[in-house]
């Protein structure tokens, strides 16, 4: 029996890990617009430093059917190393506190702890009620005191919208979720956060997440430099260019298919789709100081950069020969006149290298974004269309959450 064909738009992680699976039993190629896999995790080489073009993507996950897939695809202590992470908040030049911060309060000032004290015993006793709201959510479960001096200017400087407006399905599973006791409890014995997905993760010798990519796509039939602007459904079969195809999984941005995809339920949701909402990072690439740090989170509003990922401390290889460096992440779109602007104003003297913009990276749900993506996908599948990806589930995705959806859509195929 011939082997169904399978056609992947996309070589990021998701992508990727769809054609990984699926190449056993179907027929598949891979269509990539850019020169090389990997999408947001791409990385690239500046005078001998690697420079992650959009984050500083890291592996860990308590997902365990990503770890033992993730695994049997490397060999762990030879191609990776394990690392703590050595995360802070930069409050001032007087003041840098591990994260998470309210694990911290005993390192701020008297009066600061009093009030945040008093917030805390105030949530204790008053009215439980369920937040509807990220404001909300974050009031109630760390303070007014904490709140001001970190969670707000912290979070709009990533989101650039009032907080009230962001809804907590959004953001769901990506929360910190410490009880009033716990928060107590870790001042009082100074304990250092260890049940977050990240607090350790492994990280690349060499390249990075690039590397990553790169041996996701070692026997893919992959087609670089391809942008998909058209795509067809004719007596069952899906065509792309000359090719054909029985089925499609599309791992790109929903907001392109409605224009390459003549397709109803997309035409009847077009509006919808074009209303998504979502922000881009302009990561800068930099010379810092040397420092200890994996993530410096940064609310200060006299600059707009909201972290520096030190990315020259995840592994040796990462820097040239006497340098150090990181990458210095600004919400959506700066040019590079105000970034260099920026930079003397943000700590560790950071010196400007390179910057990249992603138009993309952030996407912003709403209450019924979630029920849109379903239905679409819903539908499409029906046709043996499937989509999967950050930016076509519109989901706030770390890269095994990407994986593990990824792995759910070709157990749909597979029925």
């Amino acid at each position: 029996m011939e082997m169904k064909s399978v056609a992947i738009i996309g070589a990021g992680i998701s992508g990727l890990t769809v054609a990984n699976i699926l190449k056993e039993n179907f027929k598949v190629k891979v269509y990539e617009k850019e020169n090389k896999p990997g999408g947001l995790i791409r990385c690239e080489r500046i005078s001998g430093s690697l420079f992650h073009i959009c984050g500083g993507h890291v592996f860990n996950t308590k997902r365990q059917n990503v770890l033992d897939w993730f695994w049997s695809k490397f060999n762990r202590d030879e191609e990776f190393q394990k690392s703590d992470r050595n995360a802070v908040v930069y409050l001032n030049e007087e003041l840098t506190v591990p994260y998470p911060i309210e694990n911290h309060i005993y390192m701020c000032d008297t009066e600061f702890q009093k009030s945040v004290i008093e917030d805390l015993l105030d949530i204790t006793a008053g009215e439980k009620r369920e937040p509807e709201n990220f404001e909300e959510f974050l009031m109630q479960r760390f303070g007014k005191s904490l709140y001001e001096l970190y969670f707000k200017p912290y979070n709009e400087k990533v989101w650039k919208r009032d907080l009230k407006k962001v809804p907590l399905s959004w953001l769901e599973g990506k929360l910190p979720m410490p009880t009033v006791n716990e928060i107590m409890f870790n001042n009082i014995n100074k304990v250092k956060e260890k049940e977050f997905v990240h607090s350790t993760f492994w990280y690349e010798k060499r390249d990075g997440s690039q590397y990553i990519a790169d041996r996701f796509a070692e026997g893919i039939d992959i087609e670089y430099n391809h942008e998909i602007t058209d795509i067809r459904h004719i007596d069952g079969k899906w065509c792309i260019g000359s090719e054909t195809f029985d089925i499609v999984v599309f791992c790109g941005n929903i907001k392109e298919l409605p224009a390459m995809l003549n397709e109803d339920i997309l035409s009847k949701h077009r509006e919808e789709i074009d209303n998504l909402e979502y922000h881009g990072t302009t990561s800068v690439f930099c010379h810092v100081e040397k420092n200890p740090y994996s993530w410096i989170y940064m609310p200060s509003d006299i600059h707009r950069s909201h972290r520096i990922i030190c990315t020259g401390n995840f592994a040796a290889s990462n820097n040239a020969e006497g340098d150090f460096t990181a990458t210095i992440e600004f919400t959506d779109y700066i040019t590079e006149e105000e970034i260099k602007e920026n930079l003397k104003k943000i700590p560790f003297a950071p010196r400007y290298i390179a910057h990249k913009y992603n138009k993309y990276t952030y996407p912003i749900q709403f209450s019924d974004t979630r029920k849109l993506i379903k239905d679409i996908k819903e539908e499409m599948e029906k046709k043996q269309f499937f989509m999967t990806g950050r930016f076509v589930d519109w989901e706030y995705y770390n890269m095994d959450v990407a994986m593990d959806a990824a792995m759910k859509t070709c157990e749909n195929i597979k029925r």
